[in-house]
């Protein structure tokens, strides 16, 4: 019993067939294009390099001060790319949304080159936010611990629900950033008002993203060559493509599809394939009669 049959064919997919929504539609885009993410990932991840080489500095330098000015210096260059590498990456995904074919290295560099000003502010204060974060989880409880003032805990819930706040616009600016030529005033306004009407969907790729990142911490303390092995290649580009499926309808909805009414016009990425000019050929598919396996049998060999 042959595994892949060849003599027959089905009956082909129709033109009109009806669109996949919801879950059907993020396995169908994922799996079509699960190798894809792959090398998405593997190429955003090179812009992690300068904290890898932070960590080596640190590793293998013993001149306090040398280690103070490398890292510093490596550590303005990761705040100052991985914006517009997070742009990159965004675009193939939007692309991907839309069913729209895309080179993965040139649209990505492409995307870092065209954005890298405002991809780069965007980046630098994503940054600040996470050190912030970081530096309130050290600073407040050890605080509020020596003083003895549990008041001193507010700061730093201040600090953890703007930081929420700001993932959540992260799952909108850089698609908008993208897609269309908003100033970064309105991208930052846009974002932040999205935040709040695409809510649901925020928790939702929120919990996604928590879980994803839980699971590579679990591989990080007791699978380490496994999570070296994944890392490369896969959360980041997942978890941006989760975020974009989310978020790029609300985007369509709220402020790609009201420019276009603006002027009278229908947004390309929803208008259909019917056309006013005269077709030469008409799809047939999903009407043509299956082609039947050919019986095997004895025939004249010509020689």
């Amino acid at each position: 019993m042959a595994l892949f049959d060849y003599e027959s064919a089905g009956s082909g997919i129709s033109k009109n067939a009806p669109k996949k929504k919801g879950l059907k539609l993020f396995f169908d885009i994922f799996f079509r294009k699960f190798w894809q993410l792959f090398e998405v990932n593997f190429l955003y991840s090179l812009f992690f390099l300068p904290l890898l080489l932070i960590i080596t500095a640190i590793s293998v330098l013993e001149n306090y001060t040398l280690i103070l000015i490398i890292s510093v210096f490596l550590l303005l260059v990761f705040t100052i790319v991985i914006g517009p590498a997070t742009a990159g990456m965004t675009k193939i995904m939007r692309c991907y949304m839309i069913e729209k074919h895309t080179f993965i290295v040139r649209d990505f560099f492409r995307t870092f080159r065209r954005n890298f000003k405002k991809a780069s502010i965007i980046g630098f204060l994503d940054c600040l936010i996470i050190f912030s974060v970081f530096a309130s989880f050290r600073v407040y409880p050890a605080m509020a611990s020596h003083y003895n003032m549990p008041i001193l805990y507010a700061p730093m819930t201040l600090t953890l629900s703007i930081a929420l706040i700001v993932m959540m616009m992260n799952y909108y600016i850089y698609i908008m950033l993208v897609a269309t030529n908003l100033s970064l005033k309105n991208l930052i306004k846009n974002s932040f008002v999205l935040t709040f009407i695409g809510l649901k969907k925020n928790i939702i790729t929120f919990v996604v993203t928590c879980v994803t990142l839980y699971l590579m911490f679990l591989l990080f303390n007791y699978l380490m060559p496994l999570f070296m092995i994944i890392l490369p290649f896969f959360p980041a580009a997942f978890l941006c493509f989760v975020s974009c499926f989310n978020s790029y309808p609300l985007i369509q909805k709220y402020v790609i599809n009201p420019y276009y009414t603006s002027r009278g016009e229908i947004n390309p990425e929803l208008a259909g394939d019917d056309s006013d000019e005269e077709t030469i050929f008409e799809d047939k598919g999903g009407e043509e009669k299956p082609i039947e396996k050919r019986k095997k049998g004895k025939g004249k060999r010509i020689s």
